[in-house]
């Protein structure tokens, strides 16, 4: 989703309105835990003056995520509204505290980093799957295992059992 500061000063006082399925698939790289992310939904319009042109977003998606206590594969749909300001003179100091003000380096104004940075806002933190049953847990990972009750009891430690041997001897 980009256009030139050309195509933009042609919409000057005219609506413009767009939807579109975006490829978004760079938040991945950012965060590794997102495990996949279908096409991002994105409509919305914008108000284009001499100076500024301002977004206003609908963001929505699915993302898969790994459940906090499971690792299995969760599907967490996402929707966002938001308001984007793209300032094209770099002396026009309106709105310097907004948080949704982005100054135009270049002759472009792109919504896909900004898309990506709301998609990366809105992954939780934790996430657990409601129904743990759609596939077993892994048994052990990079650097970790998986031990039941059953296993904890019956397991030795290793610093004791040449200690384990000598009773053995002791009973024959």
């Amino acid at each position: 989703m980009k256009w030139s500061l050309q195509e933009l000063k042609n919409f000057y006082r005219k609506p413009l309105t767009f939807e579109q399925n975006v490829d978004a698939s760079g938040v991945m790289e950012k965060d590794p835990e997102i495990r996949s992310i279908d096409p991002v939904y994105v409509e919305g319009h914008a108000d284009v003056t001499q100076q500024k042109a301002t977004f206003y977003l609908t963001i929505k998606g699915k993302m898969v995520l790994p459940c906090a206590s499971t690792l299995v594969d969760v599907e967490f749909p996402f929707s966002v509204k938001t308001t984007e300001i793209f300032i094209f003179d770099p002396n026009y100091t309106e709105f310097e505290d907004e948080e949704s003000l982005h100054k135009v380096e270049g002759h472009y104004v792109d919504l896909l980093p900004v898309i990506e940075e709301h998609i990366l806002l809105e992954k939780p933190l934790k996430i657990t799957a409601g129904d743990v049953t759609d596939g077993p847990a892994p048994k052990e990972g990079k650097g970790w295992q998986r031990i039941t009750d059953e296993d904890r009891q019956n397991r030795v430690d290793p610093r004791l059992a040449g200690l384990a041997k000598f009773f053995d001897k002791d009973n024959e």
